[in-house]
Order: structure tokens, then sequence, then C-alpha cells
């Protein structure tokens, strides 16, 4: 039997709910694409990107063939690169399988998909009865129901999934769980809610008790990192520049960079200019023949930015970004002098950056690029 609280939402959806393209499909596989590329990211950004992806690789066979290199491009300036690996991981999966899974379990342990992307797949694409759990739905549920256990610990995880279970229409779980995302989304928002036109405010607690702005509750607050990142930005007059691609372990994993100075604090051009002379230009020996005429030419190194603030989850960038030009661009060593590696107090993110490589200047939209790394060159082609 449907619950008043659903049969409200649904009603409110029918009339003021999204028009989303993926709503309009019952394909297991693009519906797992925008979900993992909403993950993190709201429906106005991540829209575009569904609709590249689904042009370009309109089935899992199609993402499953395409190299890593093209899905991290295509997915440049999205953030949280994770996502994509997943999802083109997941895509392999499914190829070699030769079908989409269409049972909980083997959907949840596609990579990349937790609790709530199998419970959103289940339900959009087979409308199987599995409620949806996500920061929407967190703020609906707590504050029409009052919840003040923190929807982070253990108790509230549960109390919460209770009662998502309990007010979904199993009758109609895609139409319900679409309806109170949206409703989370565009009418009970996080800040300045249109409680005054909400068909849930009679039975609304905390409404009636002025617990909006309070609820949900949350009991953790995760510290934010601060790193000092000075990239240089290497420009050939034979039209070249330089780019390393970053490991794992990190931020970015496997997109395409400058070389970089990751310092405990901001460095001043004089440091910059010091470190990148005495440091063979962190340590690849690229100055090596060319140290003189450079250091004699006050005008070799050219700032660009400084400060350039992006903000990740849980750490705050700060960035950086020097120009240097140099006559030719100069073979890469494959290793490295230890004498030639920074001091302590001033590491490069890859100390020998390995995997270096001269490329064209006009050939870098080809390669993907931080979003980070995006706003830096955008200051560039402004500044010289």
């Amino acid at each position: 039997m449907t619950s008043a609280f659903s049969s409200l939402l649904e009603q409110w959806y029918a009339v003021s709910g999204r028009d989303l393209p993926w709503r309009h499909t019952r394909d297991p596989y693009l519906i797992m694409l925008s979900e993992l590329i909403l993950q993190q990211t709201q429906v106005s950004q991540g829209m575009d990107y569904y609709l590249r992806f689904a042009e370009r690789y309109p089935t899992a066979e199609h993402l499953a063939a395409a190299s890593e290199e093209e899905v991290l491009l295509l997915w440049q300036g999205l953030g949280y690169y994770s996502r994509a690996r997943h999802l083109h991981a997941a895509a392999k999966q499914i190829a070699q399988a030769g079908c989409f899974p269409k049972d909980y379990a083997s959907v949840r342990a596609l990579p990349g998909v937790g609790d709530y992307t199998a419970a959103a797949i289940m339900s959009f694409a087979f409308d199987q009865p599995y409620a949806v759990i996500d920061g929407n739905v967190q703020r609906v549920l707590s504050r029409y129901f009052g919840i003040s256990e923190p929807v982070d610990t253990t108790k509230g995880k549960k109390l919460l999934r209770a009662l998502a279970d309990e007010m979904l229409d199993h009758r109609h779980a895609a139409l319900y769980n679409q309806a109170i995302m949206d409703f989370g989304a565009l009418q009970c928002k996080p800040t300045s809610p249109a409680c005054s036109v909400c068909p849930l405010s009679d039975t609304c607690i905390a409404l009636e008790t002025h617990q909006v702005d309070i609820l949900p509750v949350k009991s953790k607050r995760t510290a934010i990192r601060d790193r000092f990142l000075t990239y240089i930005y290497i420009r050939t007059k034979d039209g070249h520049t330089l780019l390393h691609r970053r490991g794992s372990g990190d931020i970015w994993q496997g997109l395409f960079e400058f070389p970089l100075i990751e310092s405990e604090k901001p460095l001043m051009q004089s440091e910059v200019e010091r470190h990148i002379l005495t440091s063979g230009l962190l340590g690849l020996g690229l100055l090596t023949g060319n140290d003189k005429e450079i250091s004699g030419n006050g005008n070799w190194l050219t700032p660009i930015a400084r400060d350039v603030r992006h903000q990740l989850t849980h750490q705050r960038l700060h960035a950086d970004f020097y120009c240097l030009s140099l006559p030719v661009s100069i073979p890469v060593p494959q290793s490295s002098d230890k004498s030639l590696h920074p001091k302590p107090e001033v590491s490069t993110e890859d100390p020998s950056i390995a995997n270096a490589q001269w490329i064209r200047e006009s050939d870098l939209d080809r390669y993907a690029l931080p979003r980070l790394l995006e706003k830096l060159l955008e200051m560039q082609q402004v500044l010289l």
C-alpha cells in the first residue's frame, strides 16, 4: 500500500520533476553511466558529459573497446577521475559477460557501484523495489521525520535505511525514487528550502519544531589539507612543451601535467628560479648546456598566476604557474642522478618524471589534464 508520503511526492514529481535524458531509457548501461557521472557532480554540469559519452560510447561494448586515455580525455574537466576508470572497468566486465547483470548482488559488484548506485540501476532499469539513499533523500527523510541522529553514524544510516525501505512505493519503485531525489534537489534544498509551498509542510516535523536549518545532522567534519603546487610550463622555440603522466596513490591518477614542484609553503619566484637552475629542472637535467644562457637572461621565467585555488573534497590546492622558455626540446633522460634531486624542503611530485615526454603544444588538447591545469592555461593565454 502506498503511503500518503509517497503519494504526495509522486504527485509533486508529476508536476515539478526534471526532464532528464537518462530518464527516457531503461538501458541499464546508460543509467549506470548517468549515475557514475552524477556522483559528486551537479546535474547541470554532468548533462553534457552524459550526452557526449552516450553518443561516443552508446553501449558497454563500445566503451570497453576504448583506451583509458580516450575515456579520461572525454571525462576531462568533470573531476573525480576514479569514476571514469571505474566506468571503463565496469564496461569491460559487462562486455566480457555478454550482457548487463540483472540481480542486485551482481550489479553491486561492478567497479564503482555502491549501495546507492546499485539501487538506482535496479529501480530505474528494472523497476525493482530498491530504495535509493543519496544526500537529497537523507535530507528529505531527516527533516520530514525529525531525525536528529547524525546521518553519518552507523545508527543514523540504519535508521534512514529502514525509513527509506518503509516509504518506498514497491509498485512504482523508479517513479518514487526519482520523485524523492528531485524533491530534495528542487524543493527541500540544503539552504532556503521552499517550505511555504511544500506539499509535506503540514506533517513535516522539522518545520513544526523549527529544525529545518539544523537537519540533517552530521557528526564528522573532515579536515581540509592545504597543498602548495608550482607548475612550470615549458615552451620551446620549436613549439614543444613537456608533460608527464601522474602515477597512482594520489589525486588525478593517470592524468597529464606539467613539471611540478610541491612545497610546504608558497615559493617566491627567486626560489623557483634557484630551484630550476640548481636541480637541472626537477632532476631532469633539461637545462644542461643552456644554464649560462638562461641565467643571464632576466626574462627566461615568466610568472603567469599566483595562488590559484582549486578545491577538492578534502584538499585545497594553491597553485603558482610559471612559463619557462627554452631554445629547443632536449631529450628527457630515463633516469636521473639523485644528486640533482631537490632539497628535502622542496620536493617534486615525481622526482624523476621517468615517463615525461615532449609533445607539440598544438597537441595539448589531445591529453587529459586536471581541471586546475586547464584554468592555468586559460590564464596563460590571456597574459602571454
